[in-house]
C-alpha cells in the first residue's frame, strides 16, 4: 500500500486527541510523518564523565544517586545529586510530583541528558531527560543520533519519535514513491535511504554536516522541495497567462496632469518602473508585477500613475490596504491627487456605518467610483465592480492567499482577468525574489526622492528616558518640529513588560505640559484615528503617541524625531518601516530606539544593524540571516509555502539547477508535477497567486 494513503490512525497510540495535534502540523498520513524532518540531532549514545563536562554542553552522563532532597524557599526545588568515578553533578527539578521524588532513591543508577551548567555549587542540570538503568552501561541509547523534531503544544518529542519509528517500519514494508525521473538526479541515495538516514543517522554521522543541511541525504530532499515550489510558481504564471486582459494604453491626459500639479518631480527610478508597468498594461495578458521600494521611495505615486492609465481608458481600479489607517491615508492622498482631475475616489472599510457602506457599494457597482480604496471589506460578496481592470495590493505580505484570490475573482469574467500590481516596502534580495515570486515580474524603486535626509538612529536604554523627554521638548517647542512616540502595546501587560500607549501619553502630558499631545491606536474608531492623524498632519499636535498602526502610510514632513519604546521586541523590517515615518522633509531627523535590559543576542544584533544602516535592502538581507526567508516573506500569509527542509538563503547555490529542472519538468515530464507538488505543498498548490 502507498504510504501517502495510510492514515496515522493505524499507528499505535494515535487516537482522536493525538490526531488533532498532529493535524495542527499538517500530519495526516505515514508519508507526511516521514517528510516531517528533524530540526536538530543529539548524541545521546556517547556517555561523558562528569569531569569532562563544560558550560553549555548538551550530553549524556551516568551516575549513582547519592542524595535526594527538596529545598524550600521562594520555590520548591528537588535536588538529586549523582556521582560517577570522576565527580558529582546535581539534577534540579522545579516541577515534580511525589512519585518522581520517591523514585530518586540512594544507590540507583541513572542516565540523564540535558544542558549542563557550571554553577557555584559545581556541575548542574535543570530538568534533564532521564531513565534508570540496572547496571552501568556505556551506551544505553540506540545506536543512532537522536532526532529533534518540530513539535506542537501537547505533543512531546518522545511521543513523536515513537511514531516515526513505526513509520520507518512501514517504510521497510512499503517503499516510498519516487516523484522525479531518476536520471535527472545525481545524488547517490534513493529517497527511501535518504529518509531512513535522516530519521536515524548512525552514531558516527557528522552532526555538524547534518546541522548545516549539507549531507547528501538532505541535499537530495532540499532540491526536490525547492523544485516543487519553483514548478508550482511557474505553473501559476502559465495558468494566469492563459487568461486574457484588456489592453490599456499609456495615459496621455490624466497622468501628465497629475505630475504637473505635484510640488515635486518623479525620480528616475519611479519613471522607469512606471514605464515597465505601462508596457505590461498594453499587452492583452494580465500584468503580474511586484514593485519593491524602500520606505519613502514613492511607491504610492507609481501606483497612482498606473491607476490613471486604467481610469483614463474607462475602467475601475481597486487598491487594497492591510489596515484601516493605511486605507484612510491612501484615500486622503488619492482624493488630494485625483480630485482636481475629476476622478472620483471611493472608500470601503469594515468599520464604516451601514448607510455609508451601502452608498459606497452602490457607487462601485454603478462604476461611479473609479478608484476604490479599501481593506478586507473589498472581499465581501455584496461588493460588485462594474468593470474592474486593475488590482493594486499594498504591503502584499500582510494578506492571506485566499483574500487576494477573492479580490482577483471580482474582476474576472470568463477568460478575462484584471491586471495585478503588488507593492512592498520590505525589500527582498534579488535571488530570493526571483525564486519566491517566480510567478511575478519584479520592479525595484532604488532611489529616494530628492531632499530626503538620512535618519540618524540612536540606541539608548530606557534609563535615559528623562534625557529623551527633554530632547522631545526642545525639538517641538524650540525648533517647531513634530515627533512620534511609538509604543508596542495598547494596554498594560505584565508578561511582556511593555509600556502601554495610554499610560505613556498620560505620563508625557504631565512631563510636557506645554506640548499638544495626541494618541492613536488600533482599538480606536476609524473616525477618531482620522481626526487625530489629521490634527497631527496639519500641525495642530506637537507629539503623537501611537502604537505600530503608524508603521506605514503616514507622511508628515515636519516630523523629524521618533522614539520607539521596547525596540528590542520588534523585528528589523518593522523597525525600519517605523523609522521611515521621519526623514521625509529636508531637516535632519533622528530615531531613538529605547530598549529594556537585559538584551538578547538577537535583539542586540537587530538594534546594531538599525543604528548602522538606513539601506532597506541591506536590512532585509540581515533580516533573512537572522530570521530566515519564511519569516521575512510572511510565509503564513503571503502564500510562499513554508519549507520543511529547504532554506532559500542557505540553499541559493542550488537555485540554478532547480530552475533548469523546473523547465524540464514543465516541458518534458509534466506527469511528475502533480505528485511532486502534492508531496511538498499539500493542499497549498495555489500558493503565490496574487
Amino acid at each position: 500500500m502507498k504510504l501517502h494513503k495510510i492514515p496515522l490512525t493505524v499507528l499505535d497510540g494515535v487516537g482522536i486527541k493525538l490526531s488533532e495535534r498532529l493535524a495542527k502540523m499538517n500530519l495526516y498520513t505515514v508519508a507526511d510523518l516521514l517528510f516531517h524532518l528533524p530540526l536538530h540531532y543529539q548524541d545521546r549514545a556517547r556517555v561523558y564523565s562528569i569531569s569532562q563536562l563544560q558550560e553549555g554542553m548538551q550530553v549524556s552522563i551516568v551516575g549513582r544517586i547519592i542524595s535526594s532532597q527538596v529545598q524550600r524557599g521562594k520555590r520548591r526545588i528537588l535536588k538529586c545529586k549523582i556521582r560517577d568515578e570522576s565527580g558529582i553533578a546535581c539534577l534540579n527539578f522545579f516541577h515534580f510530583n511525589v512519585a518522581q521524588q520517591n523514585s530518586f532513591t540512594e544507590g540507583r543508577l541513572i542516565q540523564c541528558f540535558g544542558d549542563f551548567k557550571i554553577g557555584y555549587q559545581g556541575v548542574e542540570v535543570t530538568h534533564p531527560e532521564y531513565h534508570f538503568i540496572d547496571k552501568r552501561q556505556k551506551n544505553t541509547e540506540a545506536g543512532y543520533l537522536t532526532p529533534v523534531y518540530p513539535c506542537t503544544e501537547g505533543l512531546k518529542q518522545n511521543s513523536l519519535r515513537k511514531l516515526v519509528l513505526q513509520a520507518l517500519h512501514l517504510l521497510k514494508q512499503n517503499d516510498i514513491e519516487e516523484v522525479l525521473p531518476t536520471h535527472l538526479l545525481t545524488y547517490p541515495l534513493s529517497l527511501h535511504d535518504a529518509l531512513h538516514y535522516l530519521h536515524q543517522p548512525p552514531i558516527d554521522a557528522c552532526i555538524e554536516q547534518l546541522e548545516s543541511r549539507s549531507h547528501p541525504a538532505q541535499q537530495r530532499l532540499i532540491l526536490e522541495e525547492l523544485l516543487a515550489q519553483q514548478v508550482n510558481m511557474l505553473m501559476i504564471r502559465s495558468a494566469m497567462q492563459k487568461n486574457q486582459s484588456v489592453s490599456i494604453a499609456k495615459s496621455t491626459t490624466l497622468g501628465p496632469q497629475l505630475l504637473q500639479g505635484l510640488p515635486f518631480s518623479a525620480t528616475n527610478a519611479q519613471q522607469r518602473v512606471v514605464a515597465e508597468i505601462v508596457q505590461d498594461l498594453q499587452k492583452n495578458k494580465p500584468m503580474m508585477r511586484l514593485v519593491q521600494g524602500d520606505v519613502g521611495s514613492g511607491k504610492t505615486l507609481v501606483a497612482a500613475l498606473a491607476a490613471l492609465c486604467v481610469i483614463e481608458a474607462g475602467y475601475q481600479v481597486a487598491l487594497m490596504a492591510p489596515t484601516e489607517l493605511l486605507a484612510e491615508q491612501h484615500y486622503l492622498t488619492f482624493q488630494d491627487w485625483f480630485g482636481p482631475l475629476g476622478v472620483r475616489v471611493g472608500m470601503l472599510s469594515g468599520k464604516m456605518k451601514i448607510k455609508e457602506k451601502r452608498s459606497q457599494t452602490e457607487d462601485i457597482q454603478l462604476g461611479l467610483a473609479q478608484m476604490v480604496i479599501g481593506t478586507h471589506a473589498l472581499f465581501s460578496n455584496n461588493v460588485i465592480f462594474k468593470n474592474l481592470q486593475l488590482i493594486i495590493v499594498d504591503e502584499q505580505h500582510r494578506f492571506g492567499v485566499h483574500q487576494r484570490l477573492a479580490l482577483r475573482s471580482k474582476g474576472k469574467s470568463g477568460d478575462f482577468a484584471p491586471h495585478q500590481l503588488t507593492m512592498t516596502a520590505t525589500p527582498i534580495p534579488r535571488t530570493l525574489a526571483m525564486t519566491a515570486y517566480a510567478d511575478l515580474k519584479v520592479s525595484v524603486i532604488d532611489e529616494l526622492p530628492a531632499g530626503r535626509t538620512a535618519v540618524q538612529t540612536i540606541v539608548l536604554p530606557e534609563t535615559r528616558r528623562g534625557d529623551i523627554i527633554r530632547r522631545v521638548y526642545h525639538a517641538c517647542k524650540d525648533q517647531g518640529r513634530q515627533a512620534y512616540w511609538v509604543c508596542t502595546l495598547i494596554s498594560e501587560s505584565e508578561a511582556l513588560q511593555c509600556q502601554a500607549a495610554e499610560n505613556i501619553a498620560n505620563d508625557l502630558q504631565l512631563s510636557l505640559v506645554d506640548l499638544r499631545i495626541g494618541l492613536v491606536h488600533g482599538r480606536m474608531r476609524g473616525s477618531e484615528k482620522k481626526y487625530v492623524m489629521e490634527a497631527f498632519k496639519s500641525g495642530n499636535l506637537d507629539l503623537l503617541v501611537a502604537t505600530t498602526v503608524i508603521e506605514v502610510g503616514v507622511d508628515v514632513p515636519n516630523a523629524s524625531l521618533m522614539i520607539i519604546e521596547n525596540a528590542e521586541r520588534l523585528g528589523l523590517a518593522q523597525l525600519h518601516q517605523l523609522r521611515g515615518r521621519v526623514g521625509r522633509g529636508s531637516v535632519a531627523s533622528h530615531c531613538v530606539l529605547l530598549y529594556k535590559d537585559p538584551l538578547s543576542k538577537v535583539a542586540k544584533k537587530r538594534l546594531q544593524i538599525l543604528r548602522r544602516s538606513n539601506d532597506g535592502f541591506y536590512i532585509a538581507e540581515q533580516d533573512l540571516i537572522i530570521r530566515g526567508p519564511g519569516e521575512v516573506l510572511g510565509t503564513k500569509q503571503t502564500g510562499v509555502a513554508s519549507f520543511k527542509i529547504a532554506d532559500l538563503l542557505r540553499d541559493q547555490s542550488l537555485l540554478p539547477d532547480v530552475k533548469r529542472l523546473a523547465q524540464q519538468l514543465l516541458y518534458e515530464y509534466p506527469q511528475y508535477i502533480m505528485p511532486l507538488t502534492k508531496r511538498w505543498l499539500g493542499d497549498n498548490q495555489d500558493y503565490g497567486q496574487v
